[in-house]
């Protein structure tokens, strides 16, 4: 059964098989963690992600992690908070289940997410965790025995306390 993890640290650190990106749409490198990913990663993940002439907010596409611990990264663009009236919660979840879906097809057992949206695209902090926790588990009831760990990396405190308040929640 699949342990579902949440911590802060600086996810460039993490030995998993797959670190997710909290991209923007043309995959070539932003602030925050997308940022750090690419300045940890190296040069060789802008070259790759050149390659890939972008992706849509939802959608996911994969690079190798280079000068990362993790093997691989997987892109996905979230979407701009809108006051939840543009599908917001419906293309976040799409973010975690097509970065699922790419992290099984390369055969990942242990992935790390970061809180994706949540920074300069506004997406509300427990409104995030709550999709991305229904997202991940709506995908691990159909693919259960796939992954071993997947960890929620949360860059704020008050993150880490809502992702362990709805851990806490469900494991009742």
């Amino acid at each position: 059964m699949c342990q579902l993890i949440a911590l802060q640290t600086d996810i460039t650190r993490l030995r998993v098989d797959a670190i997710v990106n909290a991209a923007n749409c043309s995959l070539l490198g932003g602030g925050g963690v997308d940022g750090a990913i690419h300045r940890a990663a190296g040069p060789q993940l802008l070259q790759a992600c050149r390659a890939l002439n972008g992706c849509r907010t939802g959608e996911a596409k994969i690079t190798p992690g280079f000068n990362l611990p993790a093997q691989f990264v997987i892109h996905t663009p979230g979407p701009v908070w809108h006051g939840g009236k543009s599908q917001e919660p419906q293309l976040l979840a799409s973010c975690y289940t097509r970065a699922l879906e790419l992290a099984l097809n390369y055969q990942a057992k242990t992935v790390a997410f970061p809180c994706i949206s949540t920074g300069v695209y506004g997406f509300p902090h427990e409104l995030a965790a709550q999709t991305a926790l229904s997202a991940v588990r709506q995908f691990l009831a159909l693919h259960p025995n796939t992954f071993e760990k997947i960890y929620f990396v949360c860059f704020l405190e008050t993150d880490l306390a809502i992702y362990q308040k709805l851990l806490e929640k469900a494991a009742c």
